[in-house]
């Protein structure tokens, strides 16, 4: 992260991964001293436990990125974390599902990317971006990537779907799951992280019996 401007009580950045853009609370992060330049790497699971030699513990979620990591962990303000699983630094996910089901039940939450609470785009970009397929941040930037599929009925499991409103902007966006019978359904953030129906009207909120979002278009991106 790239800091852009300076406000009494408010950083302006620029985040490295993706070159985002925004205000953060000066009372949310923490500056820190990078000690090379060596490229962070990505962690895959829910979220990590990492330990210093002082037992001060910090939480690192899904798609968080560590400076200097080594085969136990990293180094932080000249202070080195071991991960309790450390075999998750520099791994990448093949099958998106597996990781895509441990954020079921995660709230929503607008602007966020972690278990603690996450957007709908924010969902899809931290999924992808574990695949080793970097995606812009907001959803209307993501539909600019990847090859159209015409129909639903030729979605595979992994392809992104889209939502727009009545202006026909683009508001949403899940990730589409193909089941054994080939019918299909999405993952996606809304409200909390669930699973719903999708056809070519739009998701079908099964909780509500009624259409949630209309769908747009889908695009390959894997």
């Amino acid at each position: 992260m790239q800091v852009l401007q300076e406000m009494e009580k408010w950083f302006m950045v620029r985040l490295t991964h993706d070159a985002y853009e925004g205000w953060i609370d000066k009372k949310q992060i923490q500056l820190m001293d990078v000690e090379s330049k060596e490229t962070a790497e990505c962690i895959t699971s829910l979220f990590e436990i990492c330990t210093n030699a002082y037992s001060h513990r910090i939480v690192l979620p899904a798609g968080a990125r560590v400076c200097n990591p080594d085969k136990n962990g990293f180094n932080l303000n000249g202070e080195h974390f071991l991960l309790d699983n450390a075999s998750n630094l520099c791994k990448r996910v093949d099958d998106i599902l597996p990781i895509a089901f441990e954020f079921l039940g995660v709230p929503y939450l607008w602007g966020g990317r972690t278990f603690m609470g996450i957007d709908c785009s924010g969902f899809t970009q931290t999924i992808f971006n574990l695949a080793g397929r970097p995606i812009p941040r907001d959803a209307y930037q993501q539909a600019e990537r990847g090859s159209p599929i015409s129909f639903v009925e030729e979605a595979k499991t992994g392809d992104l779907a889209f939502f727009d409103n009545t202006e026909g902007k683009i508001t949403h966006v899940g990730i589409v799951i193909e089941d054994e019978y080939r019918a299909k359904q999405i993952i996606h953030a809304s409200g909390e992280v669930r699973i719903d129906a999708l056809d070519h009207e739009g998701i079908f909120h099964r909780k509500n019996k009624k259409y949630s979002h209309h769908l747009r278009l889908i695009k390959r991106i894997l």
